[in-house]
């Protein structure tokens, strides 16, 4: 794990990690890898200075020449996907495949925004006025401020910063105190494409490290137009409100109590293995993660032991080595949360199948299978851990109607060959969350759709559709090419 090589080989001097307040400990060992200075008030306000500075120059930037600077950054991902996927499981802890799916993601976005820069499309409205013309169009919307988890350390920052860049923004990135080596690595990588860029104007794209402090202020400063965090349900009570207070725009990213529903006519191989690694993978500190599943009587008897069996096997260790599943839990508080649910759940007379520490250096822990006889309690609420809480069903409604019931409204999914039910599960009376699967789970989506959830989820939406719209302000334009001045509605106002 020779985490200074690949710092070097992604542009970070050793300047940067060697000294400072904020300590950095890698989940897989609980060693610590390094020592990053914090921003204070002056500096953060210097940088937000930067960045309104950066937004004056950088809006009148033809799109498509943005798209340029964008296509650079993908190209150096590309360049160095080992060394930042590698990085990203040595910070985070998910297994090497996920930390360079991570990457491979935010070259993913880059692609997408890139062709995005060439189509920013507004619409051409008819006149109700004899020559005139009408006309909506989209608009830089100003320096975005981005504030990320510890889960998903890069990816999150690309969905935001490559549509921001190529729609005109620069953007201010604040990511979680546990995760700051990836972005200050990405930040280097982004300066090395600004260089081949060659005029990219200063703080485009800035870092800031800190904690609860550091965001606080770019969420209550009003040169920062959009402000996209994302974090837990409690972070999005208080961010919204703020920038709401300045009429400011926040695109929130929250909780997700996932749930999946295994009918009679599921596939129970598949339905195992999709299962397994959306509620294992990360070892279940995705905000997609399933966390409930609701599985019909006639197969739960077929289905839950097959799904142990497949829990009791999977591989719990080193994310770095080969052949690793399920890596540690980010920290000590991670795994105190998980007792604490599974303590809970016990005392619900839950049976509990796993949930056990594994090993003694950094907190493993065996995924856990808890048996519920009804859907109430620990189970409705998220608990960023491997815990699945499973139940039977018998009637379709009452499941769906079990999956909506929790305050959170991001990703569900049916496991069913019946086109009746899965249509069902789709429908406007089905599954009331941003994001609706059939026959794979709720977690791993692509870029190309857009990415968020309903209630208290926080309704944003990132990454593909048309979610660049998030990143732009709406004008709407008449042009006039007559002599005459009539009036709308038939308005007569002669002077």
């Amino acid at each position: 794990m020779n985490f200074t090589n690949i710092l070097t080989r992604l542009g970070v001097d050793e300047s940067v990690y060697a000294k400072g307040d904020l300590v950095v400990d890698t989940p897989i060992d609980g060693s610590t890898i390094g020592r990053v200075a914090s921003d204070n008030a002056v500096t953060i306000k210097e940088a937000i200075s930067k960045a309104h500075d950066a937004f004056l120059k950088w809006r009148a930037v033809p799109a498509p020449r943005r798209g340029e600077l964008v296509r650079l950054i993908g190209e150096e991902l590309r360049a160095h996907k080992e060394d930042l996927g590698r990085l990203v499981t040595i910070e985070c802890g998910k297994i090497l495949s996920e930390g360079l799916g991570e990457v491979q993601e935010m070259i993913d976005i880059c692609d997408f925004a890139v062709g995005l820069s060439r189509q920013l499309y507004g619409l051409t409205i008819a006149s109700e006025r004899p020559g005139h013309h009408m006309r909506e169009t989209w608009q830089p919307l100003g320096p975005v401020g981005i504030i990320s988890a510890f889960n998903f350390p890069v990816a999150v920052w690309s969905w935001n910063a490559a549509l921001a860049l190529v729609c005109g923004n620069p953007c201010l990135w604040k990511p979680s105190e546990k995760t700051p080596l990836t972005a200050l690595a990405v930040q280097a990588l982004f300066d090395r494409a600004a260089a081949k860029f060659g005029d990219a104007p200063e703080g485009l794209s800035q870092v800031t490290i800190g904690a609860r402090d550091a965001g606080e202020q770019l969420v209550d400063d009003a040169r920062i137009a959009l402000v996209s965090a994302t974090g837990s349900t409690r972070m999005g009570r208080e961010v919204g409100p703020r920038v709401a207070a300045r009429f400011g725009r926040s695109l929130l990213e929250l909780g997700g109590n996932n749930a999946a529903i295994a009918a009679p006519s599921a596939d129970l191989e598949l339905s195992v293995r999709a299962i397994c690694f959306s509620a294992a993978g990360t070892a279940g500190q995705r905000c997609t993660s399933l966390r409930r599943l609701f599985v019909h009587e006639d197969i739960y008897d077929s289905l839950v032991p097959r799904l142990k069996k497949a829990y009791a096997s999977l591989p719990v260790g080193d994310p770095l080595e080969e052949g690793s599943l399920v890596g540690p839990l980010i920290d000590h508080a991670a795994f105190d949360c998980m007792h604490y649910a599974l303590d809970r759940a016990r005392a619900q007379g839950g049976a509990i199948t796993g949930g056990e520490r594994v090993g003694d250096r950094g907190y493993y822990v065996r995924p856990a299978i808890v048996e519920l006889k009804a859907h109430e309690g620990i189970a409705c609420e998220e608990t960023f851990a491997p815990i699945l809480y499973v139940m039977r069903y018998r009637d379709l409604d009452k499941a769906i109607a079990m999956q909506n019931s929790v305050v959170q409204g991001l990703s569900s999914c049916i496991f069913t060959r019946d086109l009746l039910e899965a249509e069902r599960f789709l429908s406007a009376t089905g599954s009331d969350c941003g994001i609706a699967n059939v026959n794979i789970g709720p977690s791993g989506a692509e870029i190309g759709g857009a990415f968020g959830g309903e209630k208290e989820t926080g309704g944003g939406r990132e990454s593909g559709s048309d979610a660049w719209k998030a990143y732009m302000r709406r004008q709407t334009q008449t042009v006039n090419y007559s002599p005459d001045l009539p009036l709308a509605q038939g308005v007569k106002f002669d002077v």
